[in-house]
């Protein structure tokens, strides 16, 4: 990929290196990390170079033009973490890409869309439905409501306008997507402000290899952390019933929904943190969150876990390791590599692999499989 932007816009800190080059020096780094782990090859999912991210946020930088003139740019932070304006980005998709200044060249030349924006973000889906959202320091009236609709009129987008306070959607605030996983059709709603994963055809590929690397099973699935049902939804195919978990209000009903359009009946989501469902599970504390749900009548044999970068609790490790099976997607290695000293204390890793959603950059994300030993 080739950027005027490199060197000069911190989002790409690897733009010294050919995607092949930055790709082996993200491998060769996790495997001298987890050098003190027995681990079979390592199976390394790539992005494609370019026109990547289905998610996107923006600053608005205020300026003058050449005849003093008071006009808007998108900005994003250089190394020195100042404001670099920006006319495009050569990592969002396609979609993005494109009307990416189609929208600030509405903007710009309408003083009710332009005054005291503050930031833009893009949420886009493979089958091209577009969300974006403008942000805003001033309160949103009515002058705002119908200028936003013509644009969104014009555009074929959807757009919320947030204030403090204030959300006001215009059309909808979702996105639908279609994802085909093993040739599958699956179907979703993202919602804005809800977690959705950046790189969508990595986020497939990762999906599909947990189900290539998983037998099926007539016993259940516990899911913690399953945001709006990515992972779950596909995995329920693989299992008997599945219990996922979710602290999120907005995760929550955006799982009920999703599951619903895949018209899946055996996936039953609870909305609580993973240190509440281990005291649950324990019979530590009773939840009338759990009124309807009989934990007792789950036969597990897999736990899934999707935690944040802090990793696992000492408490969510401890239950871990009571299941034959457990799949481990992590956003954070240094937090992996500590959970594993513990959790191979009693399983083996079976599989791993290298999920490259956000390339240029030195993050890198890992999936493991491991099985009791």
């Amino acid at each position: 990929m080739d950027c005027k932007y490199f060197g000069k816009c911190a989002s790409c800190t690897l733009y010294d290196k050919t995607y092949e080059e930055q790709l082996e020096y993200k491998k060769q780094r996790e495997k001298n990390r987890f050098s003190d782990f027995e681990i079979p090859n390592i199976e390394i999912i790539k992005s494609e170079e370019k026109h990547f991210r289905t998610r996107a946020e923006f600053r608005i930088w205020k300026n003058f033009d050449d005849e003093n003139n008071p006009t808007i740019s998108y900005a994003m932070n250089d190394f020195n973490k100042n404001s670099l304006e920006i006319d495009s980005c050569q990592i969002v998709s396609e979609s993005i890409f494109n009307l990416m200044p189609k929208l600030l060249e509405r903007i710009k030349n309408n003083e009710e869309l332009k005054f005291k924006l503050f930031a833009v973000e893009f949420l886009n889906s493979t089958i091209d439905d577009m969300l974006v959202t403008l942000i805003y320091h001033k309160k949103l009236e009515e002058s705002w409501l119908q200028e936003a609709k013509e644009l969104e009129k014009e555009l074929n987008i959807k757009i919320i306008g947030r204030s403090r306070k204030q959300k006001e959607v215009l059309s909808e605030d979702f996105i639908n997507e279609t994802l085909i996983i093993q040739d599958k059709p699956f179907y979703f709603q993202y919602k804005e402000g809800g977690f959705t994963q950046p790189n969508t055809n990595v986020n497939v590929k990762m999906i599909e290899w947990v189900l290539r690397n998983i037998e099926k099973s007539e016993k259940d699935l516990c899911e913690l952390y399953c945001g709006g049902g990515n992972f779950t939804i596909p995995l329920s195919q693989k299992f008997n019933k599945v219990l996922a978990t979710e602290i999120s209000k907005t995760s929550i009903k955006s799982a009920l929904t999703n599951c619903s359009l895949n018209n899946i009946s055996n996936i039953d989501f609870i909305r609580m943190s993973a240190e509440e469902f281990v005291e649950a599970l324990e019979s530590k504390r009773e939840f009338r969150r759990l009124k309807d749900i009989d934990l007792k009548m789950y036969n597990f044999d897999t736990i899934f876990v999707d935690p944040p970068r802090a990793g696992l609790d000492d408490t969510t490790r401890a239950l871990s390791k009571q299941f034959e099976t457990i799949i481990y997607i992590s956003c954070n290695p240094e937090t992996l590599h500590r959970d594993l000293k513990e959790l191979t204390k009693t399983h083996k890793i079976i599989n791993y692999a290298l999920f490259d959603q956000f390339s240029y950059t030195e993050h890198i994300e890992s999936g493991v499989i491991l099985n009791k030993i």
